[in-house]
């Protein structure tokens, strides 16, 4: 593909524009903003005097990258705000090496521990060299059921590298103050700051008083006059002895000094009985919403309950455990996800301290998964039985006793379980042909082992395809594949979209494939864009997210290091998919063999043609719509059209023949014309009633004329 090619391609981010968010980080001191949490902590970068910011995206902080990359010319130029969006979480986090030496502030952002898992060599040596300026790491947490990633904690990450981990509790002004904090922590400590933002912290609604954006001293407006050497900030022996030494004597103890000075943490004293709960700030809401119900709490937010809120949930702050615990008599600890690392330290500071307290946790609530509403007011219900004396025992067992009835009540009018739903495709996606080829392929030769890849092309592995055997990581699908192709007697199938590919296929893949003599065959799905995240630019978009041209292509790369099979396929034409994967399969002795399907992303196409369609009508202009459908009287309700396409607009509907007592395959008006239903029934030789029609609108004079002719003939042959 070339560049003029790939530039057309990505014409399409322009249709999103992110105008009404710029105007809200625009907002002057004393202004209200209004709106969502994600934008109101990138409010608070600008406030804090960053000088620059970067990251790589991924839900829930795609929305960060996204307004940034929008807002360059008009906010951070001017501010002399260097941003990248990076090739990966490592780059991001490479970022912050300029303030290792230099007294310039700022931030990065990624996807959670996923993120923070490539990152984590630059975390290591940034932890041990700690910092000058203040450095910020906003981390998307999706943890729990919503989440698409393995179930684990940053905290661990924290603990590993000694980097302070703040988890604010869910309130638009404190996220912002804890934001602005941040930079001054981690100036005190010397040390980055992981600030944890959880998907219901970044979507949460409210306001806020804005200030002014600060412009910071040292900026690519006006640069560091010098550059600064310091031998201590080399992560080497013997400057490594003393940078762990530094952090353990030094560092945390300034930041938990910071912290009770600036209180980070906040305590909510109740009725000052003793009893209370201690919890993370970001599931201080959920455990309010369990007193609520109980009868423990109103709906302001005031309770009875003694409660510490930790925002600053690592390093803990011992002083502060104490005071609450002390004269308590039994505690419950609130804290999200396993290991019960908090737990284990509050019950260890009780232990120096000799105090006597009872330290409840995950033996009240669930050692692991997320802490939801019920999860909690269980637990929380529990805790209220062992503690209350015997009059507040009975409100609050009354109060769950009525939930639960609730509860019975609501599932007896569910006759039978819900049936799953697992994520899919979008309609019309180029990347489900791929997977229909591969299953079709299957059917001919047998079963083989494919790698799949994190991504969109991830839902292969799921029903109706089944295709996918095993995923490690992102870009690593090829690279997973090295010992199993050996060890089962076949080529080794690998598939990775566009995204991975940049993001560590490259490098980690195709180099080790070629190294290692690979008999390997990698299917590259190029849509365009890191279509997961959100429609994100890539190198091969043609496009830089500042609007630049760039000439970069997988193909280019991939005969930079040697790879000399490499074929294009139009995933839309499914026998044209086959029979090239089939070459590819087949090809035992020509090393890597690559097979690159480059149609664009359905959701950005349509994102792009709908308004250009809707412009067209609106000012008279025809509109030709292709129009896919299922003739009722052919179709046998066999189904098996939908056994090989998974498309969510090729649905099932009631036959009006009273003959047929299945239902009949039917395709509704999400439907976006790619004809790929009708190409697999096809190639899979099945019934022939899928049919192409097209809808014109406003069709001319012309048009209308030979339609009024042609419907005149049918009526006379009586059609």
């Amino acid at each position: 593909m070339d560049g003029g090619t790939a530039l057309a391609k990505v014409l399409a981010s322009g249709e999103r524009s992110f105008k009404k968010e710029i105007e809200k980080l625009l907002l002057s001191d004393g202004d209200t903003f209004h709106g969502e949490g994600i934008l109101a902590i990138t409010k608070a970068l600008l406030q804090s005097g960053i000088s620059y910011v970067g990251g790589y995206p991924g839900a829930p902080m795609s929305h960060l990258i996204d307004v940034l990359a929008d807002a360059s010319e008009e906010i951070l130029q001017p501010m002399g705000i260097h941003y990248e969006q990076s090739a990966s979480e490592a780059g991001a986090a490479s970022l912050l090496s300029a303030s290792v030496t230099y007294p310039i502030r700022g931030a990065v952002t990624w996807k959670s521990v996923v993120g923070s898992n490539v990152a984590s060599d630059a975390l290591s040596n940034l932890g041990s060299s700690g910092v000058v300026g203040g450095s910020l790491i906003i981390l998307g947490d999706d943890y729990g059921e919503g989440s698409s990633i393995m179930q684990e904690r940053t905290y661990t990450f924290a603990m590993k590298s000694s980097i302070p981990l703040i988890d604010p509790r869910y309130n638009m002004t404190r996220m912002v103050e804890l934001t602005e904090q941040a930079f001054e922590l981690s100036e005190a400590c010397s040390m980055p700051i992981f600030l944890n933002m959880r998907i219901r912290a970044c979507h949460l609604t409210g306001t806020f008083r804005t200030k002014d954006n600060k412009v910071a001293l040292y900026n690519a407006n006006n640069p560091v006059p010098e550059q600064h050497y310091d031998l201590e900030k080399i992560v080497l022996p013997p400057a490594t002895y003393r940078h762990e030494k530094a952090k353990f004597d030094e560092r945390l103890p300034a930041a938990r000094r910071f912290a009770q000075e600036n209180s980070i943490n906040e305590f909510f004293p109740g009725d000052g009985s003793r009893y209370g709960i201690i919890t993370q700030g970001g599931t201080y809401s959920v455990v309010l919403r369990a007193l609520r119900r109980l009868g423990m709490a109103d709906a302001f937010g005031n309770t009875e309950m003694p409660i510490l809120c930790l925002n600053l949930v690592y390093p803990l702050i011992p002083e502060e455990i104490e005071t609450f615990i002390t004269h308590k008599d039994q505690i419950l600890v609130v804290e999200e996800g396993n290991p019960n690392f908090i737990e284990s330290q509050i019950a260890e500071i009780a232990q120096r301290g000799k105090i006597e307290c009872v330290i409840h946790g995950k033996d009240l609530l669930p050692m692991a998964g997320e802490y939801v509403s019920n999860v909690v007011r269980e637990g929380v219900a529990s805790f209220l039985t062992e503690v209350l004396p015997d009059g507040q025992q009975s409100v609050a067992g009354l109060a769950e006793a009525a939930i639960e009835n609730e509860k019975v009540v609501a599932q007896s009018y569910i006759v039978e379980p819900m049936p799953p739903r697992p994520p899919s495709f979008c309609t019309g996606c180029p990347e489900r042909p791929i997977m229909a080829a591969l299953k079709l392929l299957m059917k001919e030769r047998g079963k083989f082992h494919i790698s799949m890849d994190i991504g969109c092309n991830l839902f292969g592995s799921l029903p109706p395809f089944n295709v996918g055997n095993t995923v490690m990581g992102y870009g690593l699908s090829l690279a997973s594949s090295g010992a199993i192709g050996p060890n089962l007697d076949q080529p080794n199938v690998a598939i990775m979209g566009d995204g991975g590919f940049w993001h560590n296929g490259l490098t980690t893949g195709v180099i080790n494939a070629r190294w290692n003599e690979y008999d390997s065959v990698l299917i590259i799905l190029d849509n365009g864009y890191a279509a997961a995240t959100g429609q994100h630019l890539l190198p091969s978009s043609g496009i830089t997210p500042k609007g630049l041209s760039s000439l970069v292509t997988i193909e280019n790369a991939l005969r930079g290091v040697g790879v000399k099979w490499i074929k294009y396929v139009d995933s839309y034409s499914l026998q044209d998919a086959k029979n090239v994967i089939a070459d590819a399969l087949d090809a035992r002795d020509q090393g890597l063999r690559v097979v690159i399907s480059n149609n664009e992303c359905m959701l950005a196409r349509q994102r792009r043609e709908r308004p250009a369609k809707a412009e067209a009508l609106n000012t008279g202009k025809t509109v030709i719509q292709e129009i896919f459908g299922v003739d009722e009287e052919v179709c046998t309700g066999d189904h098996s059209c939908m056994r090989l396409n998974g498309c969510p607009s090729l649905t099932l509907k009631e036959s009006s023949d009273p003959f047929k007592e299945t239902p009949v395959a039917h395709v509704n008006d999400g439907c976006v014309a790619c004809g790929h239903c009708g190409e697999v029934a096809h190639a899979a030789q099945l019934c022939p009633s899928f049919y192409k029609a097209e809808a014109i609108r406003n069709p001319g004079v012309l048009r209308t004329i030979f339609s009024k002719i042609n419907r005149s003939l049918l009526t006379a042959v009586g059609a």
